[in-house]
């Protein structure tokens, strides 16, 4: 099964979309029940999640592969090793594992910076340990790749991937990525939901590319296909990729995307790729 369950609304309120704020346990235990009974058989998750680690830690995750991430390490720390130490181990304490699948940075491009050979060192002395069994990085954009590639290779990637943000693709990563056997795992397949949102249901902050969001309404229309479908099918038809990350608020949801997997389309749009940075980085939004 190419899906992998994201859980950081198991921690936090998350998404432009999200009318339930942050899931209830005991939602989060039937959720991976029918997750596991679907196939799915990988959690990505993070320190910086808010309650998600210690929520899948008590609701169990034994026979998940799960995935986590460091938070941002501080820059002034006097023993940095010492500290990525002491968030892996009460991590897997919270998750109530002996060993996590994999392990990235959250914030990559502090490998760039002069304590980044001591932060990778430990990231592997992690794994050495058997505590971690692959480790790589989370990016935010495939220009990060340039700079770190030649001196940190990653056994494991994330990256943000859907039919607005195709640069994974189109920099010639993705490709590059899997002919060196990396793990390639993708997020923000739905950009936090803006493209589940009907048309008159986006935020006014996203009417200034509103030619992309009728050629995107449009094109659904003419190929009688939803945006959750489109979404879904566009990510697992790119056969270099590992794994698709999808988030869910509630059973339903979850229920809703193992159906849109039944459907198969190849002709996805290729003008809908766009590389503005204002819409495809939801870092940048300030909805608030």
């Amino acid at each position: 099964m190419k899906l992998a369950l994201g859980t950081v609304q198991f921690g936090l309120p998350y998404g432009i979309a999200n009318q339930n704020g942050q899931v209830r346990e005991t939602d989060v235990k039937k959720i991976l029940y029918k997750a596991k009974m679907a196939g799915i058989d990988t959690l990505d998750t993070a320190i910086d999640y808010g309650d998600s680690e210690k929520c899948l830690g008590n609701v169990g995750v034994d026979g998940w592969r799960v995935i986590t991430k460091l938070p941002q390490i501080p820059k002034d720390h006097n023993n940095i090793q010492n500290w990525i130490e002491e968030q892996i181990e009460a991590s897997l304490d919270r998750l109530g594992k002996e060993q996590v699948t994999g392990l990235m940075l959250h914030h990559p491009m502090q490998l760039n910076s002069a304590n980044g050979e001591i932060i990778w060192s430990t990231m592997q002395s992690l794994k050495d340990r058997n505590l971690v069994k692959k480790i790589g990085y989370s990016i935010y954009d495939p220009t990060e790749l340039d700079i770190l590639w030649g001196k940190f290779k990653p056994d494991i990637i994330q990256s943000p991937y859907n039919i607005v943000d195709q640069r994974l693709k189109t920099s010639g990563w993705l490709h590059r990525l899997y002919e060196a056997g990396v793990e390639i795992h993708v997020r923000s397949i739905f950009l936090q939901g803006l493209l589940l949102l009907d048309f008159d249901k986006r935020p006014d902050r996203f009417w200034q590319w509103d030619k992309l969001w009728r050629q995107w309404d449009n094109w659904l229309s003419d190929n009688q296909i939803t945006a959750l479908q489109a979404c879904i099918n566009f990510a697992l038809s790119e056969s270099k990729i590992s794994h698709v990350i999808v988030g869910v608020d509630n059973i339903e949801q979850l229920s809703e995307i193992l159906r849109a997997m039944d459907t198969k389309l190849y002709n996805y749009p290729t003008d809908l790729s766009v590389t503005d940075h204002d819409l495809i980085n939801p870092s940048s939004w300030n909805l608030q």
